[in-house]
This record gives structure tokens, sequence and C-alpha cells, in this order.
């Protein structure tokens, strides 16, 4: 994970383990519901295969943005992973795999340390679960309150982990901001 002074930039044509895996997803689904139909033709047999190779092809496309990505995302999601193994997977992860990031950012078991990395992350819903994040340190916090332009500072002001000062600083900072009619 590199931090940058440059302003953040997300492009939305990127192909990241977010969009790939959400395009499975749902091609999964339209798998599993052809799959329904009692009439069985040429045709239906084709477009399963055609829909399978589609799957095999985002797999594959996941797997080379990160290595055996599956296994990892399972990890990261499991309510058994340890603060280590989460650590390693954060460590190792590559910057386009956004969706174990996210994953990982949400985990009950996520170090602080890893947090605070992860405060840095280019895709805003990784930083949104860390300024969630129970785990997350004041300092972590604090950085990611301090932008008024930006969200992340109302969702520390409703993380209950984040003490009381700081909260309450930013329930007067909504309470300005609903006064003048902003955010």
């Amino acid at each position: 994970m590199r931090r940058s002074d440059a302003p953040r930039e997300f492009n939305p044509t990127r192909r990241t383990t977010q969009i790939i895996f959400g395009e499975r997803q749902h091609l999964r689904s339209v798998l599993d519901s052809i799959q329904k139909f009692v009439l069985k033709t040429d045709q239906l047999d084709r477009e399963k295969n055609t829909i399978q190779e589609l799957i095999d092809v985002r797999t594959r496309e996941l797997n080379t943005i990160n290595p055996d990505f599956d296994h990892k995302l399972e990890l990261a999601r499991s309510p058994q992973a340890t603060s280590a193994q989460l650590a390693q997977l954060a460590e190792t992860a590559p910057p386009d795999d956004y969706l174990l990031m996210r994953s990982i950012a949400e985990h009950p078991n996520t170090p602080a340390v890893i947090l605070e990395k992860l405060s840095e992350h280019p895709y805003d819903a990784v930083q949104e679960n860390v300024a969630r994040h129970p785990n997350t340190a004041t300092d972590t916090l604090e950085r990611l309150a301090s932008d008024p332009h930006r969200a992340l500072w109302f969702l520390v002001a409703c993380n209950a982990s984040a003490p009381e000062n700081l909260r309450e600083r930013l329930k007067r900072r909504m309470n300005v901001a609903s006064a003048l009619g902003t955010n």
C-alpha cells in the first residue's frame, strides 16, 4: 500500500476485482436460472456453455489480478479469520483488489495497524469501512475526519469506538452544517 499526496482519482473504467466479481456473480445467477428450464434444446445448451465460458473468463481475470482470488476472499470474509491472516492478506494484495481490501476493512478482527494502511486506499468504500471500524486507532480516525468535504467525518462521528471528544466535535460540525443547509 502506497501513500501519496497526489489527489485521489477513481477511474470507473478500471476493471478491479469489485467489478469483475460482481459480473461473475450476475452470470452465475443467470446460469442458475436458465438451468431450471425443463425444456432442453440445443440452443439452451449453447447458452449455458456460453455463460459458463464467461464465468470462467471472469474467474481467470480475478486470478490474474490476485492469484487464488476466491480462496483469499473466502478467508477475508470468514468469521474465523485471525488478525495475522487478515494482515497477511492486506500486505500482499495488489492495488486493484478492491473487493478483498473492502472485505478486510470490514472484518471485526482486522488490527488497527492494517486499518491505518487501508485508510489510504483509493477506493472510497475501503476508507468508509475504516472510518466506522471499532478497531481503528484514534489518530487514524482524526485524520479521516479532518476533511470536512468528505463524508468520512460523518462516519467517524457515528463510530461508537471513536473517542467521545472527537465524536462531540464532529457532532457540532454536523449541527453547524445542518443549520447552514450544507453537508
